[in-house]
């Protein structure tokens, strides 16, 4: 379950879909909205844009004035409350904004049940009743509420089954049919342990839902961005996929260059490629806005961005430079590993070790291969300590 989590903790958007199956993301449907009116339209598309690039008050006041326009509406309730979603996704360690956001979701709930007491087949209603469920099951994901999320996670499932039978060949709707296909599939495959939550649902088909999503993303009139989003993180976390998921992160960083999520995929991309110059300037470049306090550049984000600087810097000769920047992401995960070290503190140990052996200090090295076999192994961490301290590293 640890494994799991961990997992969840790295990509809270894609673990959550699988409790929510997140079709009602953002926004959708422009042709089957009788109900949205051309001025809101616009401000939707503006607010959504606003919203990946990090100017959450512009974003708020597009909202603010669909709702003044038309309250009786759920549109304009929905997305901003996705203000306050992406402010909990990208402020990674705050709590600051989970009663605003909750609050937001269950208005949301509630001006949905208005219409659906009228009338239960009222798509837009519909809609943003599922996606007000499917967030609140994704935020209960990420705080850990199993029970919560995977009854939100069913209860937008259903209204998702409704809404295909409305309106099955919608492009918006292929980012939630896409990304329940996949995740469906996936998930279970990789982690037995959640097989039980999946007996409810559909058996999912990760091919047709990675075709889905590529529609979505394509075709969309409101899903596309979030579309990209979501296939990005499938071609890189899960598919390993790094030319397709390179190609989307340079397009949403180019759109959206305020955006410290995208921002961290498109570095990792650049590690994952060996693309090196560039790898380190764009690292570089994330710590700089660190230290200039840009917002959603936290301690974890520098402690990212030190690791990458200095497998670089290694990965270039410069040995000294490099362990200056790994001793700084060692000083900070000492800081951010309250459950044990993590990955980032195992590995860049592991590689003072392997800079200490090219400087000819072999004494230095094998204290650290020593360290890194006291703590857990994660993926290869032990077999390569054992490794260097019988053969000292080499290039």
């Amino acid at each position: 379950m640890s494994k799991l989590w961990s997992t969840i903790k790295r990509n809270y958007l894609s673990i959550g879909l699988l409790f929510l199956m997140l079709l009602l993301s953002s926004m959708h449907l422009h042709s089957q909205w009788p109900a949205m009116k051309t001025d809101a339209d616009s401000l939707v598309l503006l607010g959504a844009d606003y919203i990946y690039n990090m100017e959450f008050d512009k974003a708020e006041k597009c909202f603010n004035e669909v709702i003044k326009k038309y309250p009786q509406l759920p549109a304009g309730y929905f997305l901003n409350a996705m203000v306050d979603w992406w402010k909990i996704a990208v402020f990674r360690d705050s709590r600051e904004y989970d009663n605003s956001f909750l609050k937001k979701i269950q208005k949301v709930l509630d001006v949905c049940d208005q219409i659906l007491d009228t009338n239960e087949f009222e798509l837009s209603a519909l809609f943003f009743k599922g996606g007000a469920l499917g967030y609140r099951g994704r935020f209960h994901v990420v705080r850990e509420n199993w029970f919560r999320a995977a009854s939100d996670g069913h209860s937008a499932y259903q209204i998702l089954l409704k809404c295909l039978e409305i309106a099955p060949n919608n492009y918006d709707i292929m980012l939630g049919t896409g990304i329940y296909n996949y995740f469906a599939e996936v998930l279970p495959e990789q982690y037995p342990v959640i097989k039980p939550l999946m007996l409810f649902l559909h058996k999912g088909d990760k091919k047709l839902g990675i075709l889905q999503l590529q529609a979505s993303s394509k075709y969309a009139r409101y899903a596309s961005v979030e579309a990209k989003f979501v296939l990005m993180q499938i071609y890189y976390d899960f598919e390993k996929d790094f030319y397709s998921a390179l190609e989307i992160a340079r397009e949403l960083v180019a759109k959206y260059p305020n955006n410290p999520v995208f921002q961290r995929y498109l570095g990792r991309c650049l590690v994952s490629l060996y693309i090196l110059d560039e790898w380190l300037e764009h690292w570089q470049r994330i710590l700089k806005w660190y230290s200039e306090k840009k917002p959603g550049y936290d301690l974890l984000t520098a402690r990212e961005a030190l690791y990458y600087v200095g497998s670089a810097l290694m990965e270039k000769g410069k040995y000294d430079e490099a362990l200056n920047y790994f001793y700084k992401c060692d000083e900070l995960s000492r800081k951010l590993d309250k459950d044990g070290p993590s990955p980032f503190m195992i590995y860049l140990n592991l590689k003072i070790g392997k800079i200490f052996d090219l400087q000819g200090k072999r004494k230095y090295a094998i204290m650290q291969y020593q360290k890194v076999l006291s703590w857990k192994n994660f993926r290869d961490s032990h077999e390569q300590a054992n490794k260097y301290l019988q053969t000292p590293y080499t290039r």
